[in-house]
């Protein structure tokens, strides 16, 4: 009980303390993207519930990370790990999203600033390109100038788009410096916030089928900290093995890949159903793995201490 306890505990601040700094980090960057729009509007911010639901896929990753690393440190039974993990964070991520669910529409955190517009002659750049707007104009509708490379410069007097939409501008130039593995990462966390959110608002049934078996997956990989006696470098391999697992679940979300499983499968199942299925396999398969290397182990104790 007592470990049960430990575990129960430790699951819950590490959960509790990592969707907060999500939340913030996800409001920092939503900050940064507003303040960079030209011109600015209500569109470019977002609700505090969007902002939880997008920190709610790396609370779960990093607090089950955390937590199994800690389980092999303290030498708490591998099984009773497993189960626990699984258990609290399937729960974990099922009461966030339905306190999330219960919030309301809450209104975006950010609110238009009319103060800052296309100035003339501000150079707005976006990868290689740069755009001058050359008129002061409040809806970024104005004629512009656009500096490609290795062309001349184009002049735009009414630029438009598909609909005859007006093309917007981009944005401020700040600059973005950011490692492209960080925002490879990011990428996938908002791919997994979008397909939980999108299951929940779906079916409870859909949202749950995914969840636990992302949480069984990951919890599975337990014997993944008792590769060697060290306990970071066993945590450094946990957590490239758990980026590993996040690229898996965005390529596995892919329309392409889900229309493949459902030909190899002769639609037999559900579409919704075939990602929760290849999380589940793996995490049996994961379990079968570890249950015979620990006999092995075991076995191998035994015969040592008879000799």
């Amino acid at each position: 009980m007592k470990t049960i306890a430990r575990l129960t505990l430790f699951f819950s601040l590490n959960f509790a303390l990592l969707f907060l700094a999500g939340t913030c980090i996800a409001f920092l960057s939503s900050w940064v993207d507003f303040i960079r729009s030209v011109p600015l509007d209500a569109g470019a911010g977002q609700s505090i519930r969007d902002l939880c639901w997008l920190s709610l896929p790396s609370a779960l990753y990093l607090s089950i990370l955390l937590v199994l690393s800690y389980t092999a440190r303290e030498k708490m039974p591998i099984f009773l790990s497993m189960i626990g993990v699984f258990v609290l964070a399937s729960l974990f991520s099922l009461g966030v999203s339905f306190a999330l669910s219960r919030t309301g529409t809450v209104s975006p955190v950010f609110r238009p600033v009319e103060s800052l517009h296309a100035l003339p002659g501000r150079i707005l750049s976006s990868r290689n390109n740069a755009v001058i707007p050359l008129a002061n104009d409040s809806q970024s509708e104005g004629p512009r100038l656009i500096s490609i490379p290795g062309q001349p410069l184009i002049y735009q007097e009414l630029p438009l788009g598909m609909d005859n939409a007006p093309v917007p501008l981009p944005p401020l130039p700040f600059g973005d410096s950011s490692p492209q593995f960080l925002r490879s990462i990011a990428i996938d966390l908002a791919l997994s916030s979008a397909v939980l959110r999108s299951r929940f608002q779906e079916s409870l049934l859909s949202f749950a089928l995914y969840a636990f078996s992302l949480a069984l997956f990951l919890a599975s990989l337990r014997f993944i900290f008792d590769v060697s006696r060290w306990p970071l470098a066993n945590l450094l391999l946990g957590a490239l093995i758990f980026r590993v697992v996040l690229a898996l679940e965005s390529y596995l979300n892919t329309d392409q890949t889900k229309l493949l499983l459902d030909t190899i499968l002769q639609r037999r199942f559900p579409i919704d159903f075939l990602v929760p299925m290849v999380f589940s396999v793996l995490a049996v398969l994961l379990i079968f793995y570890t249950l015979l290397h620990r006999s092995v182990r075991f076995k191998r104790f035994e015969d040592a201490e008879t000799y």
